[in-house]
């Protein structure tokens, strides 16, 4: 049976493709990846110099990962694995809904704002143009995934009486998009982040959201 010229045959026994394998080795591909990938964009970047940097053969990336675009999937959700260390809300503090809000609207504010989150979501939105699935694999391993952990939060927060909200979900969406504002589309196309601004409207976004959905425990 004969093998593609860009995927060697398996010589020299190497894990199969859905096996387990070397959780070292595989960490060392994925960083080799994501380095290559935003350093060097998704065209410049060959499986090759991926295995070059990780001290691996080809056949051990293709039996890991199948091809380039799956080795990009996965090195767009460690990166986002990693930046998301940045911003949690499995422990908020605060004693009322708005100081828990204001927690909340300040770190996504922070976490956005990022130089590196910025410098991130721009190399992604590139790629997608070239590879719709990178986009698709960056929504679902971060903002999709952090929309659903808030979600779960105003759920929560619902069972216990704080809020009425009838679809968390969009809820969630709303009290972001007021915290991010225009600021955030500002940050992308290269203007200086304005701290001032974003704090006003982190409160006006808290105070939109309480008048909205809040139950009288607000302050």
């Amino acid at each position: 049976m004969s093998t593609p010229a860009d995927k060697p045959a398996d010589t020299k026994g190497e894990t199969r493709l859905g096996r387990p394998t070397d959780p070292g080795k595989r960490a060392d591909i994925i960083r080799a990846a994501t380095r290559h990938f935003f350093d060097s964009g998704y065209a410049a970047t060959s499986i090759e110099q991926v295995a070059a940097t990780a001290e691996v053969s080809k056949v051990t990336i293709y039996n890991q990962f199948g091809g380039k675009p799956a080795l990009f999937a996965a090195a767009v959700e460690a990166e986002c694995e990693r930046i998301r260390g940045h911003f949690s809300i499995d422990d908020v503090g605060g004693t009322s809904l708005r100081e828990k809000l204001t927690t909340i609207g300040e770190a996504m504010s922070a976490f956005l704002s990022r130089p590196e989150m910025v410098s991130f979501e721009r190399r992604v939105a590139s790629e997608t143009e070239r590879e719709p699935g990178i986009g698709a694999a960056f929504l679902e391993a971060g903002p999709h995934r952090m929309k659903r952990a808030f979600s779960e939060l105003l759920a929560a927060m619902n069972e216990a009486g704080e809020v009425e909200i009838e679809d968390t979900m969009l809820a969630a969406e709303q009290f972001a998009a007021m915290c991010k504002g225009m600021g955030d589309i500002d940050r992308r196309f290269g203007m200086p982040q304005d701290e001032e601004r974003d704090r006003d409207r982190v409160v006006g976004a808290v105070e939109v959201f309480c008048r909205a959905y809040g139950k009288g425990n607000c302050d």
